[in-house]
């Protein structure tokens, strides 16, 4: 049986003319509304222009396009000759090429340096560190599960989803994966959680330093990589970071600074949207128990209840992409120059890819969601780790924490680039 529709726009008595999607306070609204004003968009206004948020010591440019329809976002992923990523596609504003490239990494490069640098990254994803990987993530999702476990028994029977289970499994299969010291495993995660912030005043002291502190987390970040690179060089081991470190190809090796950006675009692409996708699963189980006994119940539904989960939760709301030249889209011309915010939630729910959008179907297949990415050379290379990561830690949730109880609402990051929960408050039996 169907879902009722979202409400539409009209239903909150919202017009185009009230949409402000820079707005970070709107993306800190309870899903329903926010679907509501994407479908509106989707609807009635396709490319709809907003002028670019105002940040301290960042200039404000020309505004940008909401791209809010599934094959208009496809069109513009599979053409990088025409809509770049290297003018910059993790910020609405134009950052100095410098810090674009850094804390962008991959993202925000285009070819021919974006297919040497993903090269050189993919050669050092090798089989062996693969397969050590498949053991990481069980190990470190049960241990994990444990840990909540004992913190709700020695508690008041309580736990934070987010806090307790969704941030400490991706941090350390990443953390793992490179070979990050346990003592600096607290420092990554405070960083990281700065980098992506999207300046919410409760992790940012205020805007007027919001750029400061984003400069230092990348600082602190690429410290850490350095240090570990030349450690590497002298001592190898079996980790990621050694592998970086003396992954070649055509005689080019990746330098300690590409390195670091590779590090923070794991703790972007590995780390937070995975934990995301994980808190917000936990959510939408709890707002779906049929859903969520149908698949405790199958684990051969773990496929297409990840893609599900991803698609719904959309953990990255948008990239930018900028025209290299006069373009046409479905009809409109847009001049060269011409910024374009990909809107991963809204292609997510356009009714003319998928049926009964607003849904949640575990059992949904075929499901090509866009939430790792289109298709184009800049799809998520950590796609298929993410997916285990998902499937591991629900997997073990159902076995271990089938008592797990979500109890209060949750406490929604104000950011319009990450779709993320601070916090999610649940309740074991004691």
């Amino acid at each position: 049986m169907s879902a009722p529709a979202v409400p539409s726009g009209t239903d909150f008595g919202i017009s185009i003319d009230d949409v402000d999607l820079s707005d970070r306070t709107f993306w800190a609204q309870p899903p329903e509304v926010k679907h509501a004003v994407l479908d509106l968009l989707r609807a009635e206004s396709p490319f709809a222009y907003f002028a670019e948020p105002v940040i301290p010591y960042l200039p404000v440019g020309p505004g940008y396009r909401a791209v809010t329809r599934y094959a208009d976002l496809e069109a513009i992923s599979c053409r990088p000759d025409l809509f770049s990523s290297g003018a910059g596609a993790v910020s609405i504003q134009d950052m100095p090429p410098d810090l674009n490239e850094f804390y962008g990494s991959l993202i925000s490069m285009d070819d021919p340096r974006h297919a040497k640098i993903r090269r050189i990254v993919a050669k050092a994803f090798t089989p062996k560190i693969l397969q050590g990987l498949v053991g990481s993530v069980q190990a470190v999702a049960e241990d994990v599960v444990a840990h909540a476990r004992r913190t709700a028994a020695e508690g008041d029977g309580t736990i934070d989803v987010v806090a307790d289970i969704a941030a400490p499994v991706p941090l350390r299969v990443i953390c793992d994966l490179m070979g990050v010291p346990e003592e600096d495993r607290a420092m990554v995660l405070q960083q990281s959680n700065v980098i992506l912030s999207g300046g919410d005043p409760e992790l940012i002291e205020s805007e007027d330093n919001a750029v400061a502190a984003f400069l230092q987390a990348g600082e602190l970040l690429a410290g850490l990589m350095t240090r570990m690179a030349v450690e590497r060089r002298a001592r190898p081991t079996e980790d990621l970071t050694t592998a970086l470190v003396n992954a070649e190809v055509d005689g080019e090796r990746l330098t300690d600074q590409e390195i670091a950006s590779f590090f923070i675009l794991l703790l972007v692409a590995g780390n937070e949207t995975t934990r995301n996708a994980i808190s917000q699963g936990v959510l939408a189980l709890s707002e779906h128990p049929d859903q969520r006994d149908r698949w405790a119940a199958d684990p051969g539904l773990d496929r297409t209840a990840v893609e599900e989960i991803v698609r719904w939760t959309s953990p990255i709301t948008w990239m930018r992409r900028t025209s290299t030249q006069e373009v046409e889209l479905s009809g409109q011309t847009f001049p060269a120059g011409t910024k374009f915010l990909l809107f991963y939630a809204a292609a997510n729910r356009d009714p003319a890819v998928f049926a009964d959008p607003h849904r949640f179907n575990l059992g949904r297949d075929p499901n090509p969601h866009v939430g790792f990415g289109s298709k184009g050379p800049h799809f998520c290379l950590g796609a298929h780790l993410a997916r285990r990561e998902i499937a591991v830690t629900f997997r073990t949730l159902f076995e271990h924490l089938p008592d797990l109880e979500v109890v209060g609402p949750p406490d929604r990051l104000q950011s319009s680039f990450v779709n993320g929960l601070k916090r999610l408050p649940a309740r074991l039996a004691r």
